[in-house]
């Protein structure tokens, strides 16, 4: 999958904005502000794409023992988060959304009530 089928795959998920608030190479997602998937720019400029999304821990692990091309989150904690690294060509794109389908799911778990039903209506 290129940048731009994710970037495609992020945006046409209920509540979901993109934005630049660390740098202008971190293109990060949010659901109702909070973020679920970061794409380092620059490396998917250089052939080396890789995304960073959150997991649940146990998960996380087991993702990290089955796959060689998913690390802990570069920059992020290593408990809640993953990158992974696509350009390796190991990762199916089905595997992909599922992640990003986790990622997303797992932060909307983490919201309020209030904020789940807002992404209901």
């Amino acid at each position: 999958m290129n940048i731009e089928q994710l970037r495609d795959y992020c945006l046409k998920k209920k509540g979901v904005t993109e934005d630049f608030p660390f740098d202008q190479n971190t293109l990060v997602f949010k659901v109702l502000g909070k973020m679920f998937a970061l794409f380092p720019l620059e490396k998917w400029e250089k052939g080396e794409g890789s995304v960073n999304l959150k997991c649940e821990p146990e998960y996380a692990l087991e993702l990290r023992e089955t796959y060689e091309s998913i690390t802990a989150g570069w920059h992020m904690s290593k408990t809640h988060w993953n990158s992974l690294y696509i350009y390796k060509g190991e990762l199916q794109p089905k595997l992909v959304c599922e992640l990003i389908d986790h990622s997303y799911d797992m932060v909307v778990k983490g919201m309020t009530k209030k904020m789940r039903q807002e992404l209901k209506s």
